[in-house]
């Protein structure tokens, strides 16, 4: 073999290409599937939470213990999805970290500014 697979810099651009359009799926996915209406409401921990169960509530015409029943289920979700999220972030900062570590400091100079680019472009 000529070298090692990590010193080839196609596979290095290949990989850099899959990074960043991944991580672009997975923003425009979330941008999509999260759309936030044109005046927000208060965040779940703001009390976004007791604002949703009393809507369910009045709109479903909720008993009590029906009530009761969904607040553990609205806050399951939220436990899941705030986890989730935490790992979903530790996977892509794992991800930039080793790619860093590949580049040599002119190299990483550029990808970090690759990135800044990137992160303007998806907000």
């Amino acid at each position: 073999m000529a070298g090692s697979p990590w010193r080839n810099t196609r596979i290095l651009s290949l990989l850099l290409l899959v990074f960043l359009t991944g991580s672009a799926a997975g923003a425009l996915g979330f941008r999509f599937v999260n759309r936030q209406p044109a005046k927000p409401g208060p965040s779940w921990k703001e009390g976004g939470k007791e604002i949703s169960l009393q809507r369910l509530r009045k709109d479903l015409d909720l008993t009590g213990d029906q009530t009761k029943e969904v607040e553990v289920v609205l806050d399951d979700f939220m436990m899941y999805y705030q986890t989730l999220q935490a790992q979903m972030d530790e996977v892509r900062a794992n991800g930039k970290e080793r790619i860093l570590r590949i580049l040599d400091p002119a190299q990483r100079e550029k990808f970090k500014s690759m990135m800044s680019d990137f992160q303007r472009q998806i907000r």
